[in-house]
C-alpha cells in the first residue's frame, strides 16, 4: 500500500513535470510568470523518487530495484543545461523504469 501510494505520488509529479517542460519547449506555454513552478515540479519529482525507491526496497524490492535508476538522470538534470537535447533525455530517460516499477508492483 506505502509503496503503491509513493508511486502513484512520484509518477503524477513526474508526469506533470514533463507536461509543464514539453508545453515551455515546444512554446506552447510561456512560463516566464511562473518559471519556478518548473522547478518546483523537478525537486519533488526528485524527492518523491527517492522515497518510492525507499520505500520499495524496504517493502516490494522488485519495485525498488526497478525505480532506482530514476535516480541518476534526476540527479544529472541540473548540471546539463536547458539548451539542447541532453535536458530532454534525461528528463524522458525515467519513463520506462516508472512504467515497469508499476508493472511489478501491481502484478
Amino acid at each position: 500500500m506505502i509503496v503503491g501510494v509513493a508511486l502513484g505520488a512520484a509518477s503524477v509529479s513526474y508526469a506533470a513535470s514533463l507536461a509543464l517542460g514539453t508545453l515551455v519547449a515546444t512554446r506552447r506555454l510561456d512560463s516566464s510568470g511562473f518559471h519556478w513552478l518548473h522547478h518546483a515540479l523537478y525537486v519533488c519529482t526528485f524527492v518523491l523518487a527517492a522515497a518510492c525507491v525507499a520505500a520499495g526496497l524496504l517493502w516490494r524490492p522488485l519495485a525498488g530495484w526497478l525505480l532506482l535508476p530514476v535516480l541518476v538522470p534526476f540527479a544529472l538534470i541540473p548540471f546539463l543545461g536547458t539548451r539542447g537535447p541532453r535536458h530532454p533525455i534525461a528528463g524522458l530517460a525515467p519513463a520506462p523504469f516508472y512504467l515497469a516499477a508499476a508493472v511489478a508492483l501491481f502484478r
